[in-house]
């Protein structure tokens, strides 16, 4: 018996430029590892990937066919404004009044705070590379389905300068930290709703050590790291927190302060697994009673 499935369009956030420095830092885009995560959780999701920075976003009569979007983090900036930027505004724009449910992570909810008339900027109390830390719900946020399972704070994979530093009107901001005052939020516009965070759920720790290398420049501008040697021995000790568990593992998490919610690709994942199971319910779609979230 055939099952139906959900349809996911997940556009990439970067440009050609973007995609292929990191593809050669990573050996995948960030829309190809984002369809990973999403196969690793809804192996029944269909995927469809999309490059809008290039003129490749779909347009809305495409987009009724999709149960939901995602737009990936990206190396741009808003401010720096161009067609690579505008297209995925555009997009964004389409998605949500087309009644899409559509997540988004650093980059996408830049966008999407953007579109909906947010306030998005260089945060000035300064950037995170590496982890968020002390992330912890704020209003109601304890309660969302998007932060189901979270804990009473944690800590997540996080590379960003610019921030949502005002939320859109109508907006409800989930959680916070120290650094930043909106690391998840919930935006209505048109017909449609958009949850993200600014840290990245979806980003596996190889995959974060091998950003942080090619941030380096940025890592040690901001006064975090004494130099770009700095940088790489703090990557190499992240990069080895994704290997087998055991003593060294344990050691890695212990030496840089991280807990499960960072080391375990279930809890890591936690928001990711929440709003495919929102598009399964939206849909009438069963989702499966083993809970692949808690993986």
């Amino acid at each position: 018996m055939t099952h139906p499935m959900l349809r996911l369009l997940i556009a990439d956030g970067n440009d050609r430029d973007g995609r292929a420095t990191r593809a050669e830092a990573v050996g995948q885009t960030t829309s190809e590892a984002f369809a990973a995560v999403v196969a690793d959780l809804a192996p029944e999701a269909a995927c469809t990937l999309v490059n809008p920075a290039d003129a490749d976003a779909v347009g809305g009569a495409e987009l009724a066919g999709f149960d939901g979007m995602v737009l990936t983090g990206s190396t741009l900036r808003l401010a720096e404004d161009g067609p690579a930027v505008r297209r995925q505004l555009d997009l964004m724009r389409a998605a949500l009044e087309a009644g899409l449910p559509v997540f988004g992570s650093c980059w996408g909810m830049q966008v999407a705070a953007a579109v909906a008339g947010g306030d998005v900027g260089e945060n000035p109390r300064g950037p995170e590379y590496g982890f968020a830390r002390r992330i912890a719900p704020v209003g109601d946020g304890a309660s969302h389905p998007l932060l189901a399972g979270r804990s009473l704070a944690w800590d997540a994979p996080a590379i960003h300068l610019d921030a949502v530093l005002g939320a859109p009107p109508g907006a409800r901001v989930l959680a916070a930290n120290a650094v930043l005052d909106v690391q998840a939020i919930e935006i209505p516009y048109g017909r449609g709703l958009f949850w993200g965070t600014q840290y990245h759920p979806e980003t596996d720790l190889d995959e974060l050590a091998a950003m942080l290398r090619l941030s380096a420049d940025a890592v040690v501008s901001a006064g975090l790291a004494a130099d770009r040697a700095a940088v790489e021995a703090h990557a190499g000790e992240v990069a080895e927190l994704a290997g087998r568990d055991g003593p060294a593992r344990r050691h890695r998490a212990w030496r840089l302060g991280v807990g499960s919610d960072v080391v375990e690709p279930g809890p890591r994942r936690r928001e990711i697994g929440n709003f495919l199971r929102h598009l399964s319910t939206a849909r009438g779609l069963k989702w499966p009673e083993r809970d692949r979230v808690a993986r």
